[in-house]
This record gives structure tokens, sequence and C-alpha cells, in this order.
């Protein structure tokens, strides 16, 4: 065996004996330098997979920190949209004059604002404020972190400012002033206010970036303009001028009708509880709510009140309205005077004897004395045409009865469907009219036997095409209003009339409809139908009842009709200075400068819905202009723009 291995091993050649363990060695090199190159390829991906790490962190936190800029500025406006809405209650009216920001004196208006949305922003972006990866964003404690959850936070280096610069109203006519003291009522009002804000946006790990921007921000409120509208007195189911707050308490039931007084209700403390079926308005920023019993009387711009456990709480089914504009009062009776002459009632100035001496005549055709009557009863007719000839029957010429000195007035229903009856009396004279509007006839006559058929009636030249309507104008004191009788109907479903006195009205039985508007419910229940105005500018409209007791033994009145007590300066109200009324009923509204006491047991004030639309009212009953407030409805009336100044990165100091 040793042999054949020694014979082999004698076989092979000296050189490859000499190369025996090359290819280990080799194989030895190669994985050494394989295992080398693997281990610096390792080395060189892990330092790029940390480069780009760290690269993409860091744009995260820079986009994190722009985005976070982003917010900031445009909470910026959102607040101040909240703003304007809070101050006009969203939709809401402003006074006229005001600007949509409230005045925090003594600096502009705006500038109490800015403190406070700059406070808002602090607390809202002190902690970090998550940008979660779909685009929406939240708090970081209850927002859902998604593909990117990067985050922002107020730079504690770089506090934010937010300071009003400069405010300027516009749009109106004329100089508008400033927005403390605006004037023209402007339609525009632009604010400018200067920001600072420096943010620090905060990636996955410890990369951060602090960015600072600066510049300006202009706000601008655009403010539906204030309308004007001619008004009737009438439209309102009570109107009281004159109704400082504390005086005195409104009377507890239910009232309908648009309410409205230019000072401040105040409410009882009453088991009879308040309900107003429509708008309840007031000058006032405050309403009173009178506890009683010592307790005092709370003034809270509230629609209720609570006090040691008693709640004052009316019942407003459209609202209560506060801080509204004053509605301006007329300032005479002139108009009503001068509508018996032309049917207009437009003319300015005193009506003059000279005027009524030109237009009306008395029943023995004989005109108004030239210097001046006492009494007498007279009418708006021509007895000759403009060519001289003479006009038989005489023609109707104005738009009602003048009646010279005081006098009593009785309200008849006519002997046809379409007449109307006024027996007017002074001492011993009584003159009796009849308005036929279905005849096209007015006949007048005394009880000295004289009497005039004319032809026409008075008419309403207001309207277009004109409509029959009388002014009964009395230049003196109504001693008694009143008509046919206890509960009966005296006022014909044609008869459209407004009866003033230049001084008091007394009324002394019940002035009733043929045809009733409006049901117990407060319904409308008939469009057509007479109607009727009682107004006066320089005294009270009393409650004299004369009728005597009913058959239930009560003293009741009725009165059908929109009673007027109204002047600038004036203090007339609605009173009854004579017999105690057990009940009052009143189909219309109450006008009032003042509220006084009607010494009535149980009233039921009922308005008249007609005078509610299309401006239906008595004709020549007093009017006014209401000037509605501007509107301000952000945020769709609310624009902005920025102005970047600066923008610096501050990442050097992080």
């Amino acid at each position: 065996m040793s042999k054949n291995v020694s014979t082999i091993s004698k076989s092979v050649p000296r050189r490859l004996r000499r190369e025996r363990g090359v290819a280990l060695i080799t194989a030895l090199v190669l994985l050494l330098l394989l295992s080398g190159l693997i281990v610096a390829m390792v080395f060189s991906l892990r330092s790029d997979l940390l480069m780009n790490g760290y690269y993409r962190n860091f744009r995260g936190s820079f986009y994190a920190a722009d985005s976070g800029l982003n917010i900031v500025r445009e909470d910026l406006n959102n607040k101040l949209a909240a703003a304007v809405v809070a101050v006009t209650g969203g939709g809401g009216t402003l006074a006229l004059n005001t600007a949509p920001f409230p005045v925090h004196s003594p600096q502009q208006p705006g500038d109490g604002d800015a403190v406070v949305i700059q406070g808002q922003i602090v607390s809202a972006y002190t902690s970090s404020y998550t940008l979660a990866g779909t685009g929406a964003s939240g708090n970081l404690s209850s927002t859902a972190v998604s593909s990117w959850p990067e985050s922002f936070k107020l730079d504690p280096n770089n506090p934010p400012t937010f300071v009003m610069v400069s405010c300027t109203p516009s749009g109106a006519t004329g100089a508008p002033g400033n927005c403390v003291t605006p004037a023209n009522n402007p339609t525009i009002y632009t604010y400018v206010y200067k920001y600072t804000v420096g943010v620090v946006g905060s990636a996955q790990n410890t990369e951060q970036t602090a960015l600072a921007d600066e510049g300006t921000l202009t706000f601008k409120v655009v403010l539906t303009p204030n309308s004007s509208t001619k008004t009737s007195f009438a439209a309102w189911g009570m109107f009281i001028d004159q109704f400082p707050i504390c005086s005195g308490d409104l009377v507890p039931g239910t009232i309908s009708g648009p309410v409205f007084t230019n000072g401040s209700w105040t409410f009882a403390n009453s088991s009879t509880k308040y309900l107003f079926t429509d708008s309840v308005g007031q000058a006032g920023s405050q309403a009173g709510f009178d506890f009683g019993g010592g307790t005092g009387c709370d003034q809270q711009n509230a629609a209720s009140d609570t006090k040691s456990g008693t709640t004052i709480a009316p019942t407003f089914n459209q609202g209560f309205n506060r801080s509204q504009n004053t509605v301006p009062l007329p300032t005479d009776s002139l108009n009503q005077e001068q509508a018996v002459l032309d049917g207009l009632g437009t003319a300015s100035g005193s009506v003059t004897a000279s005027a009524l001496n030109a237009s009306v005549k008395n029943v023995s055709g004989t005109p108004y004395p030239s210097g001046g009557a006492a009494s007498g009863v007279y009418l708006p007719y021509k007895t000759v045409d403009s060519l001289g000839h003479a006009l038989n029957p005489p023609q109707f010429s104005g738009g009602g009865i003048y009646v010279e000195g005081a006098a009593s007035v009785q309200l008849k229903l006519g002997s046809t469907a379409t007449a109307q009856t006024y027996v007017i009396t002074q001492g011993s004279t009584v003159t009796t009219i009849t308005v036929d509007t279905g005849a096209g006839t007015t006949v007048m006559s005394d009880n000295a036997g004289h009497s005039q058929t004319i032809t026409g009636v008075p008419m309403n030249n207001n309207n277009s095409p004109a409509t029959p309507g009388t002014s009964l104008y009395v230049n003196g004191n109504v001693t008694s209003l009143n008509g046919a009788g206890p509960g009966v109907a005296s006022i014909q479903d044609s008869t459209a009339l407004t009866i003033t006195a230049n001084g008091t009205v007394s009324i002394t039985g019940d002035l009733i409809y043929k045809t009733e508007p409006v049901n117990s419910s407060d319904q409308l229940v008939s469009s057509s139908g007479g109607v009727l105005g009682i107004f006066t500018a320089s005294g009270d409209i009393l409650l004299n009842d004369l009728q005597g007791k009913n058959s239930s033994g009560k003293y009741n009145m009725e009165i059908d009709a929109s009673i007027a007590t109204l002047a600038q300066g004036g203090t007339g109200g609605l009173v009854n200075n004579a017999q105690a009324l057990d009940y009052l009923k009143i189909v219309g509204g109450r006008i009032q400068n003042s509220i006084k006491s009607i010494n009535t047991t149980q009233r039921d004030v009922f308005f008249d819905r007609r005078f509610g639309t299309n401006g239906f009212a008595p004709p020549f009953f007093p009017s006014t202009t209401v000037t509605s407030a501007p509107t301000a409805d952000a945020p769709n009336s609310t624009s902005v723009a920025f102005t970047r100044t600066k923008w610096v990165n501050r990442s050097t100091t992080y």
C-alpha cells in the first residue's frame, strides 16, 4: 500500500506540487474583498437613508411651519367675521351711524376686538396643532394622525401681535366722518390691521423649522344700506312714544299687532301673563322687569329676567327687538286740516282764514268769513265753474268736513248701504251731513231748515285713482263722539274716515263697524268694510261712557278705530277721566305719546289686521318715515386681503 502511494507521488510533476492551496487562498481573498465591499455598501446606504430622512423631516417641518402661518392668518379673518356676526346677531341690523365693531373708548372701533382676537390666537395655537395627512386639521389630542403627522405651534421666541392701524367709512353721501362717529350712514367700513406671526413647525423626530410672517390684513364689511319707508301709524297695534324704563309697568295680557316704543318697555310680575302675537320693538337697549314687593326693578338687555326664584318671561311670538331706531313723530295736525280743502293734506304751513274763505261754505252757501269765525260747519264745494257759470247742483271739491269751534259728533248708518251720516252739534245748532258714495252725493242740512245737495263726495286724492275718503276736522275740542247707541253699528262699510281735533276728543259711546274686520281670535275675517281713525296732536282722547249700564249691569265700551294722540313734544294719551269701565274693547290700535290710566277692569285690544298689508289705513291718518337700519351678514358681506411685508426663516436659532 505505501509503495503504491509513493509511486503515485513521484509521478506528479514538481511544478504542480508547488501550487497546491492557491485556490483556497484566492477564494479567501475574494471573500474578504466581497465582504469589504458589502460593508462599504451598507455604510453608504445607511448614510443615504439617514441623510434622506433628515432632509425629509426638515422639509416636513418647513411645510408644517408654512402651513401654520397660513392657518393663523386665515383664522384672524374668520375671527373678525365672527365678531361682526356677534355684533349684528348674524345677518342682523346695526344702529344707524354705527360701525360693525363696537367702540372701545378711547380706542377706535376694532382695537378692542384686535386685542381679544390676539388672545384667542395665543390660546388656540400655543400648544402643538396637528396637520393631518388627509388635509384636515385639529388638536393633537383629538385628531387621528394619518400619513403626514406634522404639527406646528406659535414660536415662544416670537409671540404674535395684532393691532388695528386704521378704519375708514365710505359709501355714504357726504362726509362719512370716522368710525367712532360716522355720519350719513356709511355702507362700507374698511379696517386695516398689522399682524406678526411666528410659528415652529415640527416633524416626526426632532427636526424643527421656525418661520416668521409680517404684513397687513385689510378687512372690509359691506352693509346693506338702510331704507326709508313712509308708514302710517295705523300699522302699529300699539305705539307709545314716551315709556321711560322702570317708570311704570305695561299692563299684562294679550297684545296683538306690531308693538313699539321710543323708550323701553317695563314688564310687571303678575299672575296675568304677557302674550305678544306680533313683533315687539323698542329704542332702548334694556328692558325693565318690575318684581314688586320692594325688590326693585331690574334693567336687563334681555327678553326675560329671574330674581329670587321669580321669573318674568313675556311670550314674544315674533321676537323682542331692542336698540332699534326711534320713530319720528308728526309735528302737528295741519295735514288733516288741509285735506279738507284739497283731498291731499300735503301742503305745508297753516290753513289761513283766506284759504278757508276761498274753499269752504256752510249749508246756506256762505263762505267761511275771511276774518275768521268762532263756530260753524263747512264743506268744500263750488257753486260756479271756472268760467263763472252757476253749478246747479253745486260740486264737491275737497276731502272732508270743516268744523270751526268745539262740537259733538255722532256717527250713524245712512238709509242706504253706501250712506254715512254725521250729526254735528254746536250749542243749539245741529248740522246733519249724509255722504252717499254709491249715489255720489253729499246732503247737508241744519235744524233751521236750510239744506244743500251737492254732487260728489269727499275724496282721498292721495290714492291713484282717487277713492272716497273723509277728513272730519274740528278746530277745537270734540266734546262728545259716539255712535247710534250701545252695541249698534254706526260706521258704514263704504266709509273711510279720520276724525281729527285741534284739542281733546271725548268718546262717550260705542263706535262700531257694520262689518267687523277681525274676530275674537284676532284673525282677519273681512278685508272690506269701513275704517275709522281718531287723531289729536294737541290733547288726550278721553273715555267718558255716557251710555249707562248694559243689561248685565256693566259699563262696557267698544271702539272700532285706530286711535292716535301723537305729536312732537306732546304728552297725549288714552285716558278715562270719568265712569270706570268694566270692559273696553278696541278693534284697531293705540298710538300714544304716553301711557295713561284707562280705568278699566278688563280690556281687549285687537289689531285691525287690514292695517298690516298694502299700506291700508284711515284716510289722511298721521304717518312717519321709518328708516331701516343697515344690515351686516358675515361672512358673506365681508372680504379680506393679506399683504405680506416680511417673511423670515428663523431656523438658525433652532
